[in-house]
Protein backbone atom coordinates (compact mmCIF):
# COMPACT_ATOMS: atom_id res chain seq x y z
CA UNK A 1 0.00 0.00 0.00
CA UNK A 2 1.39 3.65 -0.57
CA UNK A 3 1.65 6.09 1.75
CA UNK A 4 0.51 8.89 2.67
CA UNK A 5 3.98 11.25 1.92
CA UNK A 6 4.40 9.16 -1.53
CA UNK A 7 0.79 10.00 -2.61
CA UNK A 8 1.34 13.69 -1.74
CA UNK A 9 4.69 13.79 -3.69
CA UNK A 10 3.35 12.11 -6.69
CA UNK A 11 0.41 14.92 -6.46
CA UNK A 12 3.25 17.08 -6.99
CA UNK A 13 5.48 15.38 -9.79
CA UNK A 14 5.71 17.55 -12.25
CA UNK A 15 7.56 16.53 -15.29
CA UNK A 16 8.19 14.51 -18.53
CA UNK A 17 8.06 10.64 -18.57
CA UNK A 18 9.08 9.09 -21.16
CA UNK A 19 7.31 5.42 -22.55
CA UNK A 20 8.17 2.54 -24.99
CA UNK A 21 4.96 1.98 -26.17
CA UNK A 22 5.05 -1.64 -27.41
CA UNK A 23 3.17 -2.37 -30.85
CA UNK A 24 -0.54 -2.91 -31.04
CA UNK A 25 -1.44 -0.70 -27.91
CA UNK A 26 -3.37 2.10 -27.88
CA UNK A 27 -1.26 5.76 -26.96
CA UNK A 28 -4.58 6.49 -25.01
CA UNK A 29 -3.88 3.34 -22.98
CA UNK A 30 -0.54 3.98 -21.52
CA UNK A 31 -1.65 7.81 -20.64
CA UNK A 32 -4.72 6.50 -18.63
CA UNK A 33 -2.77 3.14 -17.05
CA UNK A 34 0.04 5.82 -15.83
CA UNK A 35 -2.78 8.11 -14.31
CA UNK A 36 -4.10 5.83 -13.10
CA UNK A 37 -1.47 3.41 -11.35
CA UNK A 38 0.87 6.34 -10.32
CA UNK A 39 -2.24 8.38 -9.00
CA UNK A 40 -1.08 11.65 -10.91
CA UNK A 41 -3.50 14.18 -10.97
CA UNK A 42 -2.95 15.55 -15.08
CA UNK A 43 -1.14 13.23 -17.47
CA UNK A 44 -0.91 14.53 -21.11
CA UNK A 45 1.19 13.51 -24.35
CA UNK A 46 3.41 14.68 -26.26
CA UNK A 47 2.14 13.62 -29.91
CA UNK A 48 -0.03 10.57 -30.33
CA UNK A 49 1.41 7.17 -31.75
CA UNK A 50 -0.54 5.10 -33.79
CA UNK A 51 -1.66 1.08 -32.07
CA UNK A 52 0.44 -0.53 -34.89
CA UNK A 53 3.47 1.43 -34.41
CA UNK A 54 5.76 1.39 -31.27
CA UNK A 55 8.50 3.38 -29.82
CA UNK A 56 8.52 6.76 -27.49
CA UNK A 57 5.54 8.34 -26.01
CA UNK A 58 6.41 11.80 -24.29
CA UNK A 59 4.33 11.85 -21.30
CA UNK A 60 3.45 14.96 -19.76
CA UNK A 61 2.91 15.08 -15.84
CA UNK A 62 0.71 18.10 -14.17
CA UNK A 63 2.90 21.25 -15.14
CA UNK A 64 4.57 19.56 -18.06
CA UNK A 65 1.29 19.84 -19.56
CA UNK A 66 1.90 23.86 -19.85
CA UNK A 67 5.05 22.71 -22.61
CA UNK A 68 3.03 20.63 -24.66
CA UNK A 69 2.94 23.38 -27.63
CA UNK A 70 7.05 22.81 -27.54
CA UNK A 71 7.13 18.84 -27.67
CA UNK A 72 4.00 18.55 -30.14
CA UNK A 73 5.97 21.11 -32.24
CA UNK A 74 9.13 18.92 -31.99
CA UNK A 75 10.72 16.93 -35.03
CA UNK A 76 10.54 13.57 -34.91
CA UNK A 77 12.41 10.17 -36.34
CA UNK A 78 11.05 7.09 -37.11
CA UNK A 79 12.61 3.59 -38.36
CA UNK A 80 10.43 1.25 -39.69
CA UNK A 81 10.13 -1.54 -43.03
CA UNK A 82 7.78 -1.33 -45.48
CA UNK A 83 6.80 -3.69 -48.40
CA UNK A 84 7.10 -3.72 -52.00
CA UNK A 85 4.84 -4.54 -54.55
CA UNK A 86 1.66 -4.13 -52.85
CA UNK A 87 -0.68 -0.97 -52.56
CA UNK A 88 -3.54 -0.57 -50.37
CA UNK A 89 -6.02 1.98 -49.43
CA UNK A 90 -4.88 3.26 -45.82
CA UNK A 91 -0.85 2.99 -47.41
CA UNK A 92 -0.25 0.20 -44.72
CA UNK A 93 -0.57 -3.98 -44.26
CA UNK A 94 -3.68 -3.49 -42.55
CA UNK A 95 -6.32 -1.92 -45.77
CA UNK A 96 -7.86 -3.28 -48.05
CA UNK A 97 -5.19 -4.29 -51.40
CA UNK A 98 -5.58 -2.34 -54.17
CA UNK A 99 -3.43 -3.64 -56.50
CA UNK A 100 -0.27 -5.96 -56.73
CA UNK A 101 3.22 -5.38 -58.72
CA UNK A 102 6.18 -7.32 -59.44
CA UNK A 103 9.50 -5.27 -57.91
CA UNK A 104 11.59 -4.25 -60.57
CA UNK A 105 15.41 -5.94 -60.32
CA UNK A 106 16.64 -2.52 -61.17
CA UNK A 107 14.55 -0.37 -58.44
CA UNK A 108 15.49 3.28 -59.15
CA UNK A 109 15.73 4.36 -55.59
CA UNK A 110 18.62 6.52 -55.39
CA UNK A 111 17.26 8.27 -58.88
CA UNK A 112 13.78 8.59 -56.67
CA UNK A 113 14.62 9.19 -53.18
CA UNK A 114 15.89 12.74 -53.17
CA UNK A 115 12.37 14.32 -54.46
CA UNK A 116 11.47 12.64 -51.34
CA UNK A 117 13.65 15.34 -49.26
CA UNK A 118 13.55 18.92 -48.09
CA UNK A 119 9.77 20.54 -48.75
CA UNK A 120 7.13 17.61 -49.70
CA UNK A 121 3.62 17.92 -50.24
CA UNK A 122 1.25 15.41 -48.81
CA UNK A 123 -2.27 14.14 -48.68
CA UNK A 124 -3.10 12.35 -46.26
CA UNK A 125 -4.66 8.80 -47.18
CA UNK A 126 -8.50 8.22 -47.91
CA UNK A 127 -8.80 5.61 -45.04
CA UNK A 128 -6.91 4.53 -42.30
CA UNK A 129 -6.96 1.22 -40.14
CA UNK A 130 -7.34 1.96 -36.40
CA UNK A 131 -7.65 -0.03 -33.41
CA UNK A 132 -9.74 0.38 -30.98
CA UNK A 133 -9.44 0.40 -27.09
CA UNK A 134 -10.18 -3.30 -26.02
CA UNK A 135 -10.12 -4.97 -29.56
CA UNK A 136 -7.95 -7.16 -30.86
CA UNK A 137 -8.73 -6.36 -34.65
CA UNK A 138 -7.97 -3.15 -36.85
CA UNK A 139 -10.85 -1.69 -38.48
CA UNK A 140 -10.39 0.36 -41.71
CA UNK A 141 -12.14 3.42 -41.21
CA UNK A 142 -12.36 6.75 -43.87
CA UNK A 143 -11.10 9.49 -43.03
CA UNK A 144 -12.73 12.58 -44.72
CA UNK A 145 -11.54 15.21 -47.85
CA UNK A 146 -8.23 16.03 -47.36
CA UNK A 147 -5.96 18.99 -49.15
CA UNK A 148 -2.30 18.28 -49.51
CA UNK A 149 -0.22 20.55 -47.06
CA UNK A 150 3.52 21.23 -46.84
CA UNK A 151 5.92 18.50 -44.85
CA UNK A 152 9.55 19.25 -44.87
CA UNK A 153 11.95 15.95 -44.74
CA UNK A 154 15.14 16.27 -43.37
CA UNK A 155 16.32 12.76 -44.44
CA UNK A 156 14.94 9.65 -45.39
CA UNK A 157 17.14 6.74 -46.46
CA UNK A 158 16.11 3.44 -47.86
CA UNK A 159 17.66 0.23 -48.11
CA UNK A 160 17.53 -2.21 -51.14
CA UNK A 161 15.17 -4.63 -50.69
CA UNK A 162 15.70 -8.33 -49.37
CA UNK A 163 14.21 -11.23 -51.34
CA UNK A 164 10.87 -10.73 -49.83
CA UNK A 165 10.43 -7.16 -50.95
CA UNK A 166 10.55 -5.92 -47.75
CA UNK A 167 13.34 -2.83 -47.22
CA UNK A 168 14.20 -1.21 -44.09
CA UNK A 169 13.76 2.86 -43.66
CA UNK A 170 15.06 6.13 -41.50
CA UNK A 171 13.42 8.78 -41.70
CA UNK A 172 13.28 12.00 -40.20
CA UNK A 173 10.96 15.46 -40.37
CA UNK A 174 8.86 17.81 -39.03
CA UNK A 175 5.59 17.75 -36.88
CA UNK A 176 2.82 15.67 -38.73
CA UNK A 177 4.78 14.26 -41.09
CA UNK A 178 2.65 11.23 -42.59
CA UNK A 179 4.95 8.59 -42.95
CA UNK A 180 2.42 6.01 -44.26
CA UNK A 181 1.06 8.95 -46.92
CA UNK A 182 5.30 8.89 -47.62
CA UNK A 183 6.08 5.66 -48.22
CA UNK A 184 3.20 4.93 -50.48
CA UNK A 185 4.14 7.93 -52.65
CA UNK A 186 7.68 6.72 -53.08
CA UNK A 187 6.05 2.97 -54.55
CA UNK A 188 4.12 4.86 -56.72
CA UNK A 189 7.15 6.68 -57.84
CA UNK A 190 9.24 3.42 -57.81
CA UNK A 191 6.12 2.03 -60.10
CA UNK A 192 5.90 -0.89 -58.29
CA UNK A 193 3.99 0.08 -55.04
CA UNK A 194 4.88 0.15 -51.29
CA UNK A 195 2.58 0.07 -47.61
CA UNK A 196 4.22 0.39 -44.77
CA UNK A 197 5.03 -2.93 -43.11
CA UNK A 198 6.23 -1.37 -39.58
CA UNK A 199 7.18 1.56 -37.81
CA UNK A 200 8.69 2.55 -34.20
CA UNK A 201 9.55 6.46 -33.23
CA UNK A 202 13.34 6.92 -32.18
CA UNK A 203 12.83 10.54 -31.45
CA UNK A 204 10.75 13.43 -30.41
CA UNK A 205 12.94 16.82 -29.93
CA UNK A 206 15.85 16.24 -27.92
CA UNK A 207 13.82 12.76 -26.25
CA UNK A 208 15.70 9.54 -27.77
CA UNK A 209 13.58 6.32 -27.01
CA UNK A 210 16.72 4.61 -25.70
CA UNK A 211 16.27 6.86 -22.86
CA UNK A 212 12.43 5.70 -22.32
CA UNK A 213 11.25 2.48 -20.17
CA UNK A 214 9.11 0.10 -21.63
CA UNK A 215 6.18 0.04 -20.98
CA UNK A 216 5.75 -3.65 -19.16
CA UNK A 217 8.74 -2.30 -17.17
CA UNK A 218 7.13 0.75 -16.00
CA UNK A 219 3.59 -0.99 -15.04
CA UNK A 220 6.55 -3.34 -12.19
CA UNK A 221 7.52 0.10 -11.08
CA UNK A 222 7.01 0.64 -7.15
CA UNK A 223 5.09 3.60 -6.29
CA UNK A 224 8.17 5.09 -4.59
CA UNK A 225 10.51 4.21 -7.35
CA UNK A 226 8.53 6.30 -10.17
CA UNK A 227 9.52 9.74 -9.65
CA UNK A 228 12.87 8.99 -10.54
CA UNK A 229 11.68 8.18 -13.77
CA UNK A 230 10.82 11.31 -14.66
CA UNK A 231 12.49 14.11 -16.63
CA UNK A 232 12.67 17.49 -14.75
CA UNK A 233 10.68 20.55 -15.95
CA UNK A 234 14.28 22.32 -15.85
CA UNK A 235 14.76 20.55 -19.76
CA UNK A 236 12.26 21.98 -21.07
CA UNK A 237 12.97 25.72 -19.45
CA UNK A 238 16.74 25.17 -20.84
CA UNK A 239 16.01 24.49 -24.22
Amino acid sequence: MANLVQLRMLENLDGFLLVDKPVGMAFSTVVKTVKRKFNLVKVGHGGSLDAAASGLLVLLINDANKFVGDVMGADRTWSGEMQLGRRTNTGDSHGALLEERPVPADLPLETVLPDFRGDVFQTENAYCSVRREGSPDYEVVPTGPHKPFLSHVYRFDVELPRADGRASFTVSGTKGLLVRALVDDLGVALGCGAVLASLRRTTVGRYSVTEAIPFDRLLETPLGDFAALVRPLSEALAR
